[in-house]
């Protein structure tokens, strides 16, 4: 269903960033009847935004209902974007538009309960696996956020529908009034501090997912590391925990998509998610068993010489690229880029599976001087489409079965974003069978 056209009418906004997130919800909010300012820093997106009809101005705070910005846009640290500064000293509030969209739902008279997912890793799987069991149980259902569709472009759900929003600590931080039926944290380990200052503040964001919940509504965490087992401590005896180590792996049955440990815990939260919202069992069965998985995490992009080429793109930290690394027990391994804090140096466990790593990017270097610590055979091969062929001969020649690309680094050196990397790999592959 559309949105009435007079949601926000009289209600003046401004949107900076006009990229995958901000764009299209520019253009929802005009549709809901705000008045609305755009505006981004390049020009190419200006541009763009006044080909869709959209004012596009640096915007004055005066008189502003909302300032709506980009999650990737620092409005405290490591230094606020000077728009953000200005809201801020104007005390105009700063917002996510998943705030907005649940403003919208609730004026437009829907009761279409929310539920959200975040944390370190795992929150992508976890939020499209729950949309599936919500299908095959025959909710009407609309999943965004952080992932795939931005969430003020998510469709008016009826009374009966589910919102399933991946939410990032970036949006979190940015909430007033949304509140999630059901919300689950499933891990934490570094990442974005320069953008919360230190690990306190990283969780702060996380938790901020409970937010507003009552005693009506479900807090799940998973409790396989010190920072989330804290933070489920903290919140007491309404929190329903969850862990690898307890998770059914039966849960999985035939699920090919859901490799390792940590799927089953993936798996583990959606079913928990799922009954909390009163979805049956054997929805939750049947979304499992079908899930198809989603691109660029563990997912098979093809096979040379019987040897089995997996894209784990979205790994852009060392705990996300650990799990991946956990489900083989021999492979070529592709890593690099821009490293997080800590390197690699948490991968050390796992350095035994890996035959040879080809390392790639701007912190190939660091990377190479933590394997030769620990005596793993490697080689700086700089770029990605280097490594793709000089992976299927090492994995020819040490008969391995696997080459897994799971970088342990953000991709912004050379990619647009993991998902740009990832497609490169797979047509790398595809080339090369």
């Amino acid at each position: 269903m559309m949105f009435p056209a007079d949601i926000f009418a009289g209600q003046r906004f401004a949107v900076v960033g006009l990229g995958r997130n901000g764009l299209p919800a520019a253009l929802a909010l005009r549709a809901m009847g705000a008045e609305l300012i755009a505006w981004d820093d390049a020009a190419a997106a200006r541009t763009a935004a006044a080909a869709a009809g959209l004012r596009v101005a640096l915007p004055e705070m005066a008189g502003l209902t909302a300032l709506l910005l980009s999650p990737g846009i620092a409005h405290t640290l490591p230094a606020p974007h000077p728009l953000a500064a200005a809201a801020r000293a104007a005390a105009v509030p700063i917002l996510s538009d998943a705030e907005l969209l649940y403003r919208a739902v609730r004026a437009a008279g829907s009761r279409a309960r929310f539920a959200g997912i975040t944390g370190t890793n795992g929150k992508s799987t976890t939020t499209a696996l729950l949309a599936c069991i919500a299908e095959q149980a025959g909710v009407p259902v609309a999943a965004g956020g952080n992932l795939g569709t931005a969430a003020l472009a998510l469709p008016l759900l009826p009374d009966a529908g589910l919102y399933v929003l991946e939410m990032s600590s970036y949006m979190l931080e940015r909430l007033e009034t949304l509140r999630f039926d059901a919300a689950a944290m499933l891990n934490l380990s570094p990442d974005h501090l320069d953008r919360h200052g230190d690990m306190a503040g990283y969780a702060r964001a996380k938790r901020a997912i409970f937010a507003r919940q009552d005693g009506h509504d479900t807090a799940i965490i998973g409790i396989d590391d010190v920072d989330s087992r804290m933070m489920a401590e903290s919140l007491g005896a309404r929190v329903t925990t969850i862990s690898a180590a307890t998770a059914p792996f039966d849960l999985l049955g035939d699920a090919v998509a859901l490799p390792g440990a940590h799927n089953a815990q993936n798996a583990a939260a959606a079913a928990a998610l799922a009954l909390a919202l009163g979805l049956p069992r054997a929805a939750i069965a049947r979304g499992i068993a079908g899930f198809p998985g989603l691109p660029h995490r563990q997912e098979r992009v093809g096979s040379i010489d019987g040897i089995v080429f997996i894209n784990d793109s979205k790994a852009t930290n060392a705990d996300s690229a650990a799990r991946a690394l956990a489900c083989y027990p021999r492979l070529i391994w592709i890593a690099g880029g821009i490293a997080k804090a800590g390197g690699i140096d948490a991968l050390a466990p796992w350095f035994p599976r890996i035959a040879h790593a080809l390392l790639i990017g701007r912190d190939a270097a660091t990377l190479a001087a933590t394997l030769a610590a620990h005596a793993v055979s490697h080689s700086i091969v700089e770029t990605l489409d280097t490594a793709v062929p000089v992976a299927a001969a090492a994995a020819r020649r040490l008969a391995v079965p696997v080459v897994l690309l799971s970088p342990a680094c953000a991709s912004f050196d050379q990619f647009s974003g993991f998902e740009a990397r990832g497609e490169r790999f797979r047509t790398l592959v595809a080339e090369a069978a």
